[in-house]
């Protein structure tokens, strides 16, 4: 880290009650040096002195004064340091970007108040706000006073914050190369990284040896250098009768490419679909080329092959894109009353948005493939436009139920680089990164994150990472400093690195991967992306599998019956009981998922491995009825103060867990210093979860933070519900709360 030009600036929490006590206290505050830090080829652009940070809490507004400054990186607010949690042991601290910082890809939209009215701001402004609101793709949402700024300041920090975040860019231009450049000759990566990258032919071969699929299918360097298609990977596999000319007939479209094999010797394969043509003679072209490369997939009574075609009888992207704009409305909350008021309507919004409808759709679909492969051992090829999209999605899905090797950290982290990365995902298009297309945004990565925290929120001792680890891996999407998620392609990489057709006397620039984790958090924070639970060695059943059940602030699923509730398991606290009627009385109109549409196969097959023990490392099927399906809370409402239960859900638990581990740590490091007493002790160190009683249920994101015990009640909500008489006599509409 580098240190920038250190400002003074005036730093203290104020009530905003009156604008006269405000004009009166800002001439207290004590003069204050606040340090901005920079990161290696970061630039300060532009800032503004005396802003306020307005805070949540009941529908009084606090703030802290300092300083939003904006550079080529981040939007930073440097407030006063000792206004943070004075726990500092229980910090989960992000050593890139602070609690304060927002990185520009990480901004998705800017509103600003005139006289009370939020309006969205973009391009040249005539006139500046009083108060400027940032809503992020972390469903962060910052809020600003300009009113005591100076008037140059805030037109220059406005005007460069929207400018910076919202203007179309060069790809060039990213901040990624400036790090890059900078940091050069500092880059060190972490010797405990393992994971595999995909882009040398041995760590093909390496993956079809693990899987047993190289009897049947070949590594090929056929697109060595990006001479065939740019689309693709360097190295990938295809089944060993296709001859390699074929790759490169059609620039690699039209051509069954290898994700994994079964351990029964079927394997799942992927293929873009040829170019669209009008003439019939190259249509008659196209249907001969496929014919032969069918043929070597599918070789009956020995090999079968069933299609899966996932753009047309699948999701569309614009399902996906419409969905989840309308879910995330749900949890960019400005306010306390604003939180209050969406949770009369807290159901029918959750539902009208179809988000976990097209979850359930994906998993779904996984374990249909999962059905065919492993009962009818048939192979299966997915077909899509570019297979880089739903393709990657589905096939790293069933890779993730059928092979326990994808559920360590390492494996997780090596099915990405594979299916999503070497895949040629879009992420500069699908994240927007650019600024130069919205319609291309569609977070496909994230809904894929979202179905696998199903997986892990389900069975929990399968997997060797934790929800903090996937949350914190949907955070990275927006650092621009790890090259993991910032390129369409690897081509795009390798050309803009200069890798491919560089000068003899330049260097080509190295980038971080995200899979670093050291440059992100200390190792004791690191401690939470492990999960205690895991399972390392197959071990006798005992009764695991149904789980445990915690209360939320929020139900966080869709029921599957109505029920009345119990007279003090109620959502809010004992003191506002007798309102829950009034709050909750809408009756679901409809569920999420009806059984009945399974078809005879798969329900078969369904039913019949949940009637099972579960074997963490064999075949794993996630829940997917209605209730099951649920928000992901901890990425969702973790910023969210009124949503959080201190001391509560599964912390607890964890803390204890945690507790016994490191008791066990250090009694083995006794008993081994015993054995080498030449090895000087290691210092214990620190849990992050002790005193759990004092931490929130959205640990580690949220820990001391206040919040209201009280909703502010949504009068004007009750009266389109009619009278509290009226309500009492729906009772038998009422769903409980109690238990999620």
């Amino acid at each position: 880290m580098q240190s920038g030009s250190a400002a003074q600036s005036g730093v203290q929490w104020r009530d905003l009650g009156s604008l006269q006590e405000i004009h009166t206290n800002e001439k207290e505050v004590t003069e204050k040096e606040v340090t901005l830090h920079l990161l290696p080829g970061e630039q300060l652009l532009c800032e503004a002195s005396t802003v306020l940070k307005y805070v949540q809490e009941d529908s009084c507004q606090h703030g802290v004064y300092g300083r939003l400054v904006c550079t080529d990186f981040k939007i930073a607010f440097l407030g006063d340091d000792e206004s943070a949690l004075d726990n500092d042991e229980t910090q989960f601290k992000n050593k890139v970007v602070g609690e304060n910082d927002i990185t520009l890809h990480c901004v998705d939209q800017i509103y600003g108040v005139f006289d009370e009215k939020k309006k969205t701001l973009f391009g040249q402004l005539k006139k500046y706000p009083e108060k400027l609101i940032i809503h992020c793709k972390d469903l962060r949402v910052f809020q600003f006073c300009l009113r005591y700024t100076k008037e140059e300041e805030v037109k220059r920090i406005v005007s460069g914050i929207i400018h910076h975040t919202q203007a179309p860019k060069l790809l060039k231009r990213l901040f990624l190369f400036s790090y890059a450049t900078a940091a050069q000759n500092n880059t060190v990566t972490d010797p405990k990284n393992h994971t595999i990258m995909f882009d040398t032919l041995k760590d093909w071969c390496w993956e079809l040896e693990r899987t047993k699929g190289n009897m049947k299918y070949k590594a090929v360097s056929v697109n060595e250098g990006y001479k065939v298609c740019e689309r693709l990977p360097a190295y990938f596999v295809v089944p060993t009768p296709l001859p390699e000319e074929n790759v490169q007939r059609f620039q690699g479209h039209g051509i069954p490419i290898w994700c994994w094999s079964c351990h029964n010797g079927s394997a799942l394969l992927k293929m873009s679909a040829l170019p669209k043509e009008q003439d019939d003679g190259i249509l008659q072209i196209q249907k001969s080329f496929l014919d032969g490369v069918y043929k070597t997939i599918h070789r009956p009574p020995y090999e079968i092959v069933k299609t899966e075609d996932l753009s047309s009888n699948f999701l569309s992207l614009q399902e996906i894109q419409t969905a989840y704009s309308k879910f995330k409305q749900l949890f960019l909350i400005d306010n306390s009353t604003e939180f209050w008021d969406t949770d009369i309507k807290w159901f029918s919004l959750l539902e009208s948005s179809s988000w976990l409808d097209i979850i359930r759709r994906c998993l779904k679909k996984a374990i249909e493939i999962t059905e065919c492969m492993e009962a009818q051992n048939m192979n299966v090829l997915l077909l899509e436009e570019n297979a880089s999209d739903l393709c990657c999605l589905i096939s790293s899905l069933v890779q993730l139920m059928m092979d326990p090797h994808c559920r360590t950290r390492i494996g997780f982290q090596s099915l990405i680089q594979k299916e999503w990365v070497m895949g040629g995902h879009c992420f500069l298009d699908r994240c927007n990164h650019l600024r130069q297309n919205d319609k291309e945004e569609v977070p496909v990565f994230l809904l894929f994150l979202d179905c696998v925290w199903q997986l892990v929120h389900q069975h929990p001792p399968a997997f060797e990472f934790t929800e903090t680890y996937l949350t914190v891996l949907s955070d990275s999407l927006y650092i621009p400093i790890f090259s993991t998620f910032f390129f369409n392609s690897p081509h795009q990489k390798d050309t803009n690195m200069g890798r491919e057709g560089q000068d003899t006397q330049s260097k080509p620039l190295n980038l971080l991967t995200v899979w670093d984790w050291s440059v992100q958090f200390e190792p004791k924070a690191q401690t939470l992306l492990k999960n205690p639970l895991y399972v390392e060695k197959p071990k006798l059943d005992k009764g695991q599998r149904k789980g445990m059940r915690f209360k939320h602030q929020r139900q966080l699923s869709l029921p599957l019956t109505q029920s009345k509730s119990s007279p003090k398991r109620g959502f809010f606290r004992e003191e506002t009981d007798h309102l829950i009627k009034n709050l909750l009385g809408k009756r679901i109109s409809k569920l999420i998922n009806s059984s009945d549409e399974l078809q005879d196969n798969f329900r078969e097959f369904y039913d019949s491995w949940h009637s099972k023990p579960t074997d963490y490392h064999g075949l794993l099927l996630p829940h997917i009825e209605g209730p099951e399906i649920k928000v992901w809370a901890q990425r969702y409402l973790r910023w969210i103060p009124e949503a959080q239960i201190l001391g509560g859900s599964r912390v607890a638990t964890m803390s204890k867990l945690l507790e016994m581990i490191e008791e066990v740590q250090s009694l083995q490091e006794k008993i081994d210093e015993r054995h080498h007493s030449q090895q000087a002790p290691q210092a214990e160190a620190p849990c992050l979860l002790r005193n759990s009683a004092r931490l929130s249920s959205l640990f580690p994101f949220a820990l001391l933070q206040r919040h209201s015990s009280k909703p502010v009640l949504p009068t004007s909500g009750w009266k389109a519900l009619g009278d509290e008489d009226d309500l009492a006599k729906r009772e038998d509409e009422f769903v409980d709360l109690g238990d999620v």
